[in-house]
């Protein structure tokens, strides 16, 4: 009989945790073989599991609220059907829980790497990365990428610099996730530490064409998920909009996907399901990851390089320029009023300023911008109207 209610909740964590042990496959990590840094922010981690409390964490953190008002792929267009990065992240949560589970993965931990996979992003999407990755690299401070700056933020900018003491599978899953690249199978680079996560930031920030591998199968769900998760959404909105047209797809793709997001991603996980059970990869089969290769072509040509989505590039580039160069000057000149100094700065720790370069500073607190507040620090006369369809 358990003596009081703390000891019944420390009796179902342990509970819990057996749990995994009876039902997950080997391949699976179990919450109790969690990696995280030795501090603790004045308490431990309770009842909570440990991937569960990395989720949650990350659910809370002032980052994940601003998922809200990023660019997923259209910006500067008012419709409110469209998909914000907000919702990019929970269909890859939801996708990759449900391919987790028939797997018998840690379902918790995939969660975690799903909600934080997308944090370091800049307002304006994959143009705002590359707008923000020049300004990096004139500076010297290494290439910007928004898997990079996703662990920043949650491991060293959160909580005014603390950051969050997540685990290093949930890190590393961030990390690794490059979604871009098309894989037809995935094997987990396993046996990582700390160290080993700090070297492959810097490498990566060195050379992105680096390729990564997360140290877990959960990792590896998460980054195929987030594929799936964007193909057939990123289609439907681009009809949406008028950008393309149904029957504009490739046949030979739509024979093996079909061409509605619900059939496209419902036989994308289908097929990962039946080739990596009980596999020690995440895999497609040859024909699926064939056809889901050619479609992403498509999109790339018809819809992500489409001169109708980038009316607006040239000027949001200059506008990336104006605000990072306005806010280096504002650093050096000492200036309290800034928005930097306002908005970001204050009561930053210590080991935060004491640690971080100006531009590494002004860095991160333009990638931490939702798209509105970003036009709202531009000149008002130079801010671009969105258009609204």
């Amino acid at each position: 009989m358990a003596k009081n209610g703390e000891d019944t909740l420390d009796l179902i964590k342990m509970a819990l945790n057996k749990r995994e042990e009876d039902y997950l496959s080997p391949l699976a990590v179990l919450s109790s073989k969690c990696l995280r840094r030795g501090y603790e922010e004045g308490r431990d981690l309770s009842y909570r599991q440990d991937f569960a409390t990395d989720a949650d964490r990350i659910l809370h953190s002032l980052a994940y609220t601003r998922y809200i008002d990023k660019t997923q792929v259209f910006y500067l267009i008012e419709n409110d059907h469209i998909t914000h990065r907000v919702l990019h992240v929970q269909l890859v949560s939801k996708i990759a829980r449900t391919i987790g589970r028939f797997l018998g993965l840690n379902e918790d931990l995939i969660e975690a790497i799903s909600l934080g996979h997308d944090i370091g992003h800049t307002p304006f999407g994959h143009d705002g990365e590359k707008f923000l990755s020049e300004l990096c690299m004139e500076r010297e401070i290494g290439h910007f990428l928004h898997n990079v700056q996703s662990v920043q933020f949650l491991d060293k900018v959160e909580r005014k610099g603390k950051g969050w003491n997540l685990s290093l599978q949930t890190l590393d899953g961030i990390l690794c996730h490059d979604g871009e690249i098309h894989n037809q199978s995935l094997s987990p680079q396993r046996m990582k530490d700390f160290d080993k996560l700090e070297q492959e930031i810097a490498i990566k920030k060195n050379n992105p064409a680096t390729k990564l591998m997360p140290m877990t199968l959960e990792g590896c769900v998460v980054r195929i998920a987030d594929t799936i998760s964007y193909i057939g959404r990123d289609i439907e909105d681009a009809i949406r909009l008028n950008i393309i047209k149904r029957e504009d797809l490739p046949g030979e793709c739509v024979e093996i996907l079909g061409n509605t997001n619900g059939t496209i991603t419902y036989n994308l996980v289908t097929d990962v399901i039946k080739n990596s059970f009980q596999n020690i990869s995440i895999a497609f089969s040859p024909e699926v990851s064939q056809a889901l290769k050619k479609i992403k072509a498509f999109n790339m040509e018809r819809i992500y390089l489409n001169p109708e989505i980038k009316k607006h590039m040239s000027l949001i580039k200059k506008l990336f320029r104006v605000l990072f160069e306005k806010y280096i000057f504002d650093i050096e000149k000492e200036n309290r009023q800034s928005a930097i100094s306002t908005s970001f700065l204050k009561d930053m720790s210590k080991d935060y300023t004491d640690n971080h370069k100006k531009e590494e500073i002004v860095r991160d607190f333009i990638a931490g911008m939702t798209d509105q507040y970003f036009l709202r620090q531009c000149p008002e006369d130079m801010r671009p109207v969105p258009e609204i369809r």
